[in-house]
């Protein structure tokens, strides 16, 4: 699935709201592509400032001229791509946006396109240049910016865009898409809690970092089956070994809170996401104590990483906890 059936299947307020401004050339000069993390706002982004620059759109963009694929190779002049994830946005590219936009239009289309992905990255003195040129927008100049955290997002951007809000799709809907496109099922349950689109979770089932947080999960899942002693030894001879990176080590601990979160769930009746573990919950229901208190240990524990904290230490509290009367 392309972004394009994405937009068209699961936001098609979105889709039509964009479809009909580019139809009837009433754009606006500046789009915030909100959403939860795990949801293609930067893929979303690049495709509808795609659309804008497209040969032969279709409605939007065909994936398939020169423009755009120039544009996915990253050799289009008139478009600029910085990106929050990798590094924080600072005043300097704000500066390079606002010196390059300020000449004319290399390519004969006429029309410059900047996309910011994840503006609550950017520096405060970068905002204020942001500010400046959203407030005096120049002909044919159009901005895709995107967010994961709109609250982060100074109410001033805001005003000065057109909002587009990504909708969450259901875990359940993603999960059966993501395996009717060929993923295995235990992976799609998996990725579900970090990408919030099955192409996205099909892209990324061979990722190292996601790999490794896997089987991380899986050795220390089946040591607490066994004792505590068996989990305490596991956590510290198989596990904190591959914490070799704070990216994992995140992972890690989301499936686990995601993991105890279905506990708690199933203790209650309730609805679980990691169906492939339903054997294993079986036993860890009849071993395990204190499992509301457990999760919010891990989820305690996940902030702390943010603290640059010993992650073996961290990793050791956790399973300490976790295993108290342990039968």
């Amino acid at each position: 699935m392309q972004i394009k059936e994405y937009l068209e299947k699961y936001q098609p307020t979105i889709y039509k709201t964009f479809v009909n401004a580019l139809h009837n050339e009433k754009l606006s000069h500046a789009y915030l592509i909100s959403g939860n993390p795990g949801m293609p706002l930067k893929e979303t982004a690049l495709y509808l400032a795609k659309s804008i620059l497209c040969d032969s759109p279709n409605p939007l963009a065909c994936d398939s001229c020169i423009t755009c694929a120039r544009i996915d190779e990253g050799n289009y002049p008139d478009m600029m791509v910085f990106d929050g994830e990798k590094d924080r946005i600072k005043k300097g590219d704000i500066e390079r946006i606002i010196t390059n936009f300020d000449k004319t239009a290399l390519e004969s289309k006429g029309i410059m396109i900047y996309v910011l992905h994840l503006v609550e990255t950017m520096t405060p003195i970068a905002v204020n240049s942001l500010l400046k040129f959203l407030e005096e927008p120049g002909k044919n100049i159009f901005a895709f910016l995107t967010t994961e955290n709109e609250a982060k997002v100074l109410p001033t951007i805001i005003s000065r865009t057109q909002v587009f809000r990504l909708k969450a799709i259901n875990v359940k809907k993603i999960i059966n898409d993501a395996v009717s496109a060929g993923v295995f099922q235990e992976d799609a349950e998996l990725l579900s809690i970090f990408y919030n689109d099955p192409e996205s979770i099909k892209n990324n089932i061979e990722e190292e970092n996601f790999v490794i947080a896997k089987q991380a999960l899986n050795d220390q899942l089946n040591a607490m089956l066994m004792s505590r002693d068996d989990a305490i030894f596991t956590c510290q001879r198989l596990v904190e070994p591959k914490m070799k990176s704070g990216i994992v080590t995140r992972m890690y601990l989301k499936l686990l809170s995601q993991v105890f979160q279905d506990l708690n769930n199933l203790q209650v009746n309730g609805e679980i996401i990691f169906t492939c573990y339903a054997n294993i919950y079986e036993g860890l229901l009849e071993k395990l104590k204190n499992l509301d208190k457990s999760l919010l240990v891990i989820m305690s524990s996940m902030k702390k990483l943010e603290l640059n904290v010993n992650t073996s230490l961290l990793l050791d509290h956790i399973i300490f906890e976790i295993t108290k009367g342990a039968k």
